[in-house]
């Protein structure tokens, strides 16, 4: 992958705002009302190009298809793995249970998916190669028009879609993973193959510790995201590192988030995940204070660090000077060329909702490009 060797690179998670004629379009197939099938492809076709444009002209390096065909980021897996049928119950995290009046607005405004979550109810394997192969021509088709530095694909880990998945069919948790992994492989490997880079979202490592574990000991937590961790290994063991990165967080939405598990615990957990690149969250109040985290940690030497330097929950838009301190930050403790400046998570995690205004968002994307523009200027003019 892209490294900043000659100024700090800017990327973002991956999931941008969708069109309203997406949006419609994805949620009619996802009820089975899809009427016009090749004015649905042409619509994502040219979704694809619009936002891959709008990316560059906002001054991203490494640019993404913006998961314009993606329902959500997680159970978008349906249609291209067998096993899951109907719908699941609601989790909600532990943080907004301690606050039901905060989370009954946030349901009325919007900020509740109301698509289904679907259960595995049968055998998880390969169903259908055509939608990941529909992406990938549709975001080469995209950077042909629009040339970026890099491109990358987000793809769900075997963990998230447990997370949002739960299991009705393997008869314990590890043989649910396991057969994610030999089912997703598949997709993991055709992104690489087709020369993107290959994002796998996990926020189960940070956003399950008060969802999918919220009822654990600290002890099972870690235990069982270390299980996570392997059955992401193994789903990537054929690919190499440097052409991987890692998405983790606490959950991209506005709440209390004090019941998010500690960096100090997620780190760890993270580091043994075999992509070379981690994402994560560094810019909202909840987690900005945990650059520190990484001053002390044992960190590979190869390990690259994409902190998120704006956040994606708010309509501010940053200053350009406190981007560029943030990412100075952790530049201090890596080295410059072992930072690329991200964002905290997508803007649109799924269809039809951002909190974000989709112009404020690439408004935030100019400012990232701006911050990362004083730092390399202070970075590189220091080692000159």
């Amino acid at each position: 992958m892209k490294i900043s060797t000659e100024r700090i690179l800017t990327t973002h998670v991956g999931s941008l705002p969708r069109s309203q004629a997406v949006t419609d379009g994805v949620f009619a197939h996802e009820k089975g009302e899809l009427t016009d099938v090749d004015g649905f492809r042409a619509t994502i076709a040219a979704a694809v190009k619009d936002v891959v444009a709008k990316q560059a002209d906002a001054g991203v390096d490494i640019v993404s298809d913006g998961e314009m065909s993606k329902i959500s980021y997680a159970t978008y897996i349906k249609d291209r793995i067998s096993g899951f049928d109907g719908d699941s119950a609601r989790n909600p995290p532990r943080d907004l249970e301690e606050f039901p009046g905060f989370l009954q607005r946030q349901a009325k405004g919007g900020g509740t998916p109301s698509y289904r979550r679907p259960k595995c109810v049968g055998e998880i394997a390969l169903k259908d190669m055509a939608p990941v192969e529909a992406d990938i021509d549709n975001f080469k088709a995209a950077i042909a028009a629009a040339p970026a530095a890099e491109g990358f694909m987000n793809a769900a880990s075997p963990g998230v879609i447990a997370l949002f998945q739960p299991n009705e069919y393997y008869p314990n948790h590890e043989a649910y993973l396991e057969a994610l992994a030999n089912a997703m492989r598949h997709e993991y490997e055709a992104i690489v193959a087709a020369g993107f880079v290959l994002q796998l979202d996990s926020p189960d490592l940070g956003l399950g510790r008060h969802m999918m574990f919220k009822d654990e000991e600290d002890a099972a937590y870690e235990a069982l995201a270390s299980l996570h961790v392997e059955a992401l290994n193994h789903a990537v063991r054929n690919i190499p590192a440097d052409r991987m990165r890692l998405h983790v967080c606490w959950g991209n939405y506005e709440g209390p988030h004090h019941c998010d598990a500690p960096m100090e615990m997620v780190l760890p957990i993270a580091l043994k995940a075999k992509p070379q690149a981690l994402l994560f969250e560094a810019a909202n109040p909840r987690h900005a204070h945990e650059w520190r985290v990484f001053q002390d940690a044992d960190l590979p030497e190869d390990k690259i660090l994409v902190p998120g330097v704006i956040d994606s929950t708010t309509n501010f838009i940053e200053h350009p000077k406190l981007v560029a301190e943030r990412i100075i930050r952790f530049a201090q403790i890596v080295g410059r060329e072992r930072v690329i400046a991200g964002t905290d998570c997508g803007f649109s995690t799924f269809a039809g909702f951002g909190a974000v205004d989709p112009d404020i968002v690439y408004a935030k994307l100019r400012a990232l490009g701006d911050g990362a523009a004083l730092a390399s200027d202070a970075l590189w003019s220091r080692a000159a």
